[in-house]
This record gives structure tokens, C-alpha cells and sequence, in this order.
């Protein structure tokens, strides 16, 4: 097991980030008031640990004993049948489920399958909750249509279903659903809070109990390097652990493979401009989707790369057409179409920037 997932907090009071909302959670269930909840911040803030933390905290241990299905379901789709496939984490008392993979067919998720789920009140016994707990993952991805029929879901069948709903960005989920749930925002670790020793009084308690002896200094270069995200710095922490140990104080922290595979290639579109290296970036941007790196991260990470490169006057303009593709993929279905390098020189109203931005001098 990684360690990312073997060191959760099991219970609220075990919360070493964001104690003061495994509290406020606490209390919600104390007073068997516990509404709709919307988690949402950014990734590796740790919203799924709050949320799992949360269903031991109403169900008991017996929200740890999950099984993993992959299963099929027929639905009606107007003039045919269709079959969808889905991957669900079940317990007795909670089911989990991302809807949005089964991409533009997400509504049919919402209108038939969650519904089942929904109706099928649990037994209170022993003073469990007498009713079901639907965790949805990466709700900011469904479509429209998805997400209006999961507000209609919410109304009728709230007296045996409670939904938490995880997303990275609120903004992208309609107001109708953020009305109904209590909204809890999970921000990432401040600057401060990284180098006042939230992260890495996480590491250390983690090499504490791996028997690990950590140099000075050494947790702290992680977490400067994790990008405020707790699961990336524990994650770069156990491959260091696989990489060398015993540990030195100049020891190198390996960066993410995913963003040297960007780097690469806002390197390639910065040094040549020919339909063979069109071919080659468009080759590795496929390489990152079907590897399930998120195009919007992709999208972001080349960004970020491309300004490290550019003239100052060119940036502006490269940050608004990186918001417009952003867009672009937020209303389409396939990603590929609003990354391929090469879409940029096919008559589109900025092709003058792009070709400024092959012929631009790298920055020093």
C-alpha cells in the first residue's frame, strides 16, 4: 500500500491539515445534522482523506469494509439500449462512483443508476444512520445535463440519500447544486504553513513510523518542491525512500515524469516549426491523456512552460489564448481537439501568435 493511502487519518480527530474543519464535520454528525456537502479545492489538498475520515465518523469502522465492482448496467437511451460500464466503491452504508467516466453519457449515470442507488433505503439497526451516503467524484466534469438531473436526484430522495459531492473547482458546478449542499472549501497549505511545518511535520511523522532516519533539512526540500499539494509531497517522499536510502542531505527529489514529458514539449514547439515535429508533439500529448494526465493540467504545465521561454510582450496574449482553449475543453468531449499543437496554424484568429512563438528567442 502507498503511503499516501496507508497513513490517512482514519478518524476526524486524527487530522493533522485542516483540524479546525474535521471539527466543524464532527460536530455536523454529533447533531445528526448532516446535509448535502459539497468538498472542493484544489488537488492533494485533502479532500478525500476529510471525506473518509467523515463516513467512519457516522458509520463506524464498518465504512472501512469496501469492495471494488466493475459493473454493468442496460439504460434506456430514447430509440436504443446502451451498456454502461463503471467502476463503484461500496461499503454497506456508502457507495462511491465518478460519473463523469463514462464521459458525454454522465447523464444517464445521474438519471437512472444513482437514482437505484438512492431509493434503496439502508436498515437503521444498532444506531446506524437510517439512510445511504453517495460519494460523486470530480462532480466541476459532468456535463450540464448531468448535473441538472442530479439536483432533481437530491430533492426527491434526500430523506434516504445524502450525496457529497468532491470536485477541484466550484465554479464549474452549477449554482442549482451548490444551493443544496453545505459547501466546504479544502484549501492547500499556505507558503507559510508549508515552511511552518504542516508538510513537514506530515513527512516525519511519516518517516517516524517507517523507522525512517530523515537529514536535516531533508523534509523541508520536499515540501518546497510539492507544490503545496500533501499527496504529491508524500508521494516524491516514499520515492525517495525507493530510490536511495539511507537518505543524504543532497540527496536530488525527483521531479514529476508527467511534467518533464511538458517541458519537453514546450521545448520542441519553441525550437522548430515543421509538419514532422507537429507529429511528434501531437504523439505526446496523446501519450499524457491516455497516461490519465488531466488535459486541463496538461494545458496549465505548458503554459507555465511556454512563459518561462517567451518575451514578456508575448505572455498576455498566450495567457488569454490558454483560457480560451480551457474553455473550449470545458464545452467539448475530446481534449485532443483543443491540445493538438498543430490546430493553432489552421486559420485560426491567433496564428500570428503562434508563429510568433516558434520564432521568439528562448529567455535566458
Amino acid at each position: 500500500m502507498l503511503w499516501v493511502d496507508k497513513y490517512r487519518p482514519k478518524t476526524l480527530d486524527q487530522a493533522i491539515v485542516h483540524q479546525d474543519i474535521a471539527q466543524n464535520l464532527k460536530k455536523l454528525v454529533t447533531e445528526q445534522d448532516c446535509p448535502h456537502l459539497l468538498f472542493y479545492g484544489p488537488s492533494g489538498s485533502g479532500k478525500k482523506t476529510l471525506i473518509i475520515a467523515l463516513l467512519r465518523q457516522v458509520f463506524g469502522p464498518g465504512a472501512e469494509k469496501v469492495k471494488v465492482e466493475n459493473r454493468t448496467w442496460k439504460v434506456d437511451a430514447g430509440s436504443r439500449t446502451i451498456d454502461l460500464e463503471l467502476t463503484t466503491l461500496s461499503s454497506a452504508n456508502h457507495v462511491e462512483l465518478s460519473p463523469s467516466d463514462v464521459g458525454f453519457q454522465d447523464r444517464y449515470i445521474v438519471q437512472e443508476i444513482i437514482k437505484e442507488m438512492a431509493k434503496n433505503r439502508p436498515i437503521d439497526t444498532k444506531g446506524k444512520r437510517g439512510y445511504k451516503v453517495l460519494v460523486l467524484n470530480e462532480v466541476d466534469k459532468l456535463s450540464r445535463e448531468a448535473q441538472h438531473s442530479l439536483r432533481r436526484t437530491m430533492e426527491k430522495y434526500s430523506a434516504s440519500c445524502r450525496l457529497i459531492l468532491c470536485c477541484n473547482s466550484s465554479s464549474k458546478v452549477t449554482e442549482a447544486i451548490r444551493s443544496r449542499c453545505l459547501n466546504v472549501r479544502i484549501n492547500a497549505p499556505t507558503e507559510e504553513e508549508v515552511f511552518n511545518f504542516v508538510i513537514i511535520k506530515v513527512l516525519e511523522f511519516i518517516g517516524k513510523k517507517e523507522g525512517l532516519q530523515l537529514p536535516s533539512g531533508f523534509a523541508a526540500r520536499i515540501a518546497e518542491k510539492s507544490n503545496r499539494s500533501l499527496r504529491r509531497a508524500i508521494l516524491s517522499f516514499e520515492t525517495c525512500r525507493v530510490q536511495q536510502y539511507p537518505f543524504t542531505s543532497n540527496q536530488v527529489i525527483p521531479p514529476m515524469d508527467w511534467e518533464e514529458y511538458v517541458a519537453e514539449i514546450a521545448s520542441d514547439i519553441m525550437k522548430e516549426q515543421s509538419p514532422k515535429r507537429l507529429f511528434q508533439v501531437r504523439g505526446k500529448l496523446y501519450e499524457l491523456l491516455i497516461n490519465c494526465i488531466p488535459p486541463e493540467i496538461v494545458l496549465k504545465r505548458l503554459l507555465y512552460e511556454l512563459l518561462k521561454r517567451l518575451d514578456v510582450e508575448l505572455k498576455h496574449e498566450i495567457c488569454h489564448w490558454a483560457a480560451y482553449y480551457e474553455h473550449r475543453m470545458r464545452l467539448g468531449q475530446k481534449a485532443i481537439f483543443h491540445l493538438e499543437v498543430h490546430e493553432h496554424l489552421q486559420g485560426f484568429p491567433h496564428h500570428d501568435i503562434w508563429m510568433k512563438i516558434r520564432q521568439a528567442p528562448e529567455m535566458p
